[in-house]
């Protein structure tokens, strides 16, 4: 077969072309670019394109003057026709082996290839690197389940937990300090957090289940919540998400809180409930808002489909009669799923009855969260246990092994 270089003024598209290749033009230019020109543009002998239309537009797109050409003198116009339609259409006759296709996809991305010259979007790329990203490993319990707290708490400020794969402290989100500790030089790829609402919430089994920081006054709790936000905000990877629940009366006060310390939030998530709160309000709320945000100026990671909306309808857990603001496992999934891949880092400052953690456990993502109430952190380490069926293990000297709590 013979090539040679043409100008690209001496060869011109076939005005009736079937093919509708504009959109495609771009990814062959980048392609051009990075790889050279591999592949001659076939044309017949008055210079009129039989394959390689798509090229030829790149080429032209890259200010080309001469490409490749080879000119097919032993066909037919009849066999022409056919070939132009032949050489488009049993390409699509082909399918990917999609084990092999993420195992040289992995290959590239491990050598540091720039993935996005190969026309897969992102959406796409991330689905093939990480196919098993929504795969909800079964527990020995329900995901829901909470123990019923301790009367004497095992746990002590300043104790962390290591539980598996993932990091629990009993401090003070809002200690650069304590937070730094928890992180131990980690930066998290993304946030799920139900932070305090400061309405001085009482659960409805036992007194300890008072939430602390829930009756700070209006001025201490911004300042709480500037605190906290500043600690996510060194915690994060520069495209992280963070999810935070939130309390529609405390809600223009949270947006500024998080704009203070550098986020933008994008949307306002509603988890719409299976059935209203108690209360003396004519109208029983059913719902929660949760934010959803970035950090300013930067574009966060996004694994999720293009079917999402702000409005999750999932029911309330049975269990949250021991922590009065408890989320559905099922709740925070769908915010790790959309925002983290397998083995990323979720933070959680604000861990409560463990939630996050669970979510994060039921999808191969690590975990690292705070708590401040050792009851809770007693609370959390035993509903890992029994979900899992593996000990917790301190870190620290500080707790004293007992039950269900090894060295």
């Amino acid at each position: 077969m013979r090539i040679t270089q043409r100008n690209t003024d001496s060869i011109r598209p076939y005005e009736n072309n079937p093919r509708l290749n504009d959109e495609a033009v771009d990814a062959v230019a980048q392609s051009l670019k990075e790889f050279g020109f591999r592949q001659p543009i076939v044309v017949d002998e008055d210079g009129v394109i039989i394959c390689g239309h798509t090229r030829f537009k790149a080429a032209q797109k890259l200010g080309l003057e001469k490409v490749p050409v080879h000119v097919a003198k032993d066909l037919s116009p009849e066999q022409v026709k056919a070939y132009r339609i032949a050489d488009n259409r049993t390409g699509e006759l082909s399918e990917w082996d999609w084990g092999q296709l993420k195992i040289e996809l992995g290959d590239l991305q491990e050598a540091e290839f720039d993935l996005g010259m190969l026309a897969f979007d992102e959406e796409e790329l991330n689905k093939l690197l990480d196919g098993d990203s929504e795969a909800v490993v079964e527990g020995l319990t329900d995901p829901d389940a909470v123990p019923e707290p301790p009367e004497e708490p095992i746990t002590k400020r300043g104790d962390i937990w290591l539980l598996g794969d993932h990091r629990l402290m009993c401090g003070d989100s809002t200690s650069r300090v304590d937070v730094e500790r928890l992180m131990d030089g980690c930066l998290a790829d993304m946030v799920f957090s139900d932070p305090p609402y400061g309405v001085n919430y009482v659960g409805g089994t036992a007194e300890q289940m008072t939430i602390d920081n829930d009756n700070l006054s209006e001025a201490d709790y911004i300042s709480f919540m500037d605190a906290f936000f500043t600690r996510f905000r060194e915690s994060i990877q520069e495209t992280a998400s963070l999810y935070i629940c939130h309390a529609s009366s405390w809600q223009l006060e949270t947006e500024l809180a998080m704009r203070q310390a550098g986020f933008e939030v994008r949307n306002q998530i509603i988890w719409a409930k299976n059935c209203g709160a108690f209360g003396f309000g004519r109208y029983k709320f059913q719902h929660e808002p949760i934010f959803y945000a970035h950090i300013k100026g930067e574009s966060d990671k996004w694994y999720g489909d293009k079917t999402q909306t702000t409005l999750w309808q999932e029911k309330k857990p049975a269990a949250n009669r021991l922590h009065p603001t408890m989320k559905p496992v099922e709740i925070v999934q769908r915010a790790l799923v959309n925002s983290s891949k397998r083995s990323d880092l979720v933070l959680d400052l604000f861990m409560g009855s463990g939630t996050t953690l669970i979510a994060a456990e039921t999808l191969g993502r690590r975990c690292v969260g705070m708590e401040l109430d050792p009851a809770y952190c007693d609370v959390i380490v035993k509903r890992y246990e029994e979900f899992t069926g593996t000990k917790a293990k301190r870190s620290n000297e500080k707790t004293p092994a007992v039950a269900g709590v090894e060295d």
